[in-house]
């Protein structure tokens, strides 16, 4: 069953994003974490993300679209996102993962409501974060509790995902204008862009909240 390239994009892209979380998450585990129970805590999420990467790969195959192909225009912009926050230290790593992934996976959560039911729900699926979340928060506000001075370094370093992950953005978005525009009529234009990113600034907002920053 052939769908949408707006479809086959959105699962493209989010399949990259997983297997590139796994990879960056694995190397952060054994080259940052202060503790074996932290290595082995990101390493289970670590498992986690890819687990979600299998799941939209075999959604691909079953669209007839080809894994491989789907991902591929995503990798340059991907790997220069990772290329530019590469985390000094344990948790400039930590609030990479919440809040630099965090926003873009907003993103990709907004433009699946305007496809069909089924992706919705398997976007939702892989996007949940909870666990990820709380590890996140937990350490980052513990980070900050015995190093006060940690939370304005941090502050700018969130700034920096932020602007680094719209530029991304931006880069997927000329890269498939399929996706793009997909976005721009489902949401309703204009203003439908202007309240999604209305929506991701607000988000964005309560993450810098939720850990102290």
């Amino acid at each position: 069953m052939k769908q949408s390239p707006g479809v086959v994009d959105l699962l493209g892209v989010l399949a990259y994003a997983e297997l590139s979380a796994f990879a960056r998450m694995t190397e952060d585990a054994a080259t940052l974490a202060p503790s074996l129970a932290d290595r082995a805590a990101l390493s289970e999420l670590a498992v986690t993300e890819y687990a979600h990467f299998r799941l939209l790969r075999d959604r691909l195959t079953e669209l007839g679209a080809d894994p491989d192909a789907a991902m591929a225009p995503f990798v340059a912009a991907l790997d220069a996102w990772h290329a530019q926050t590469r985390p000094a230290d344990w948790l400039q790593a930590l609030v990479k993962t919440y809040v630099g992934d965090g926003i873009a996976n907003d993103f990709y959560r907004e433009a699946a409501r305007h496809l069909d039911p089924s992706v919705a729900k398997l976007v939702d699926e892989v996007l949940v974060d909870e666990v990820r979340s709380r590890f996140a928060v937990e350490r980052v506000r513990a980070g900050i509790e015995a190093d006060p001075t940690a939370a304005a370094r941090l502050a700018l370093w969130a700034r920096r995902l932020v602007g680094e992950a719209l530029s991304q953005a931006q880069q997927v978005a000329t890269a498939r204008p399929e996706l793009a525009l997909s976005l721009v009529e489902a949401g309703g234009g204009q203003a439908g862009l202007s309240r999604l990113f209305a929506t991701l600034t607000e988000e964005h907002n309560k993450r810098m909240a939720a850990l102290g920053i």
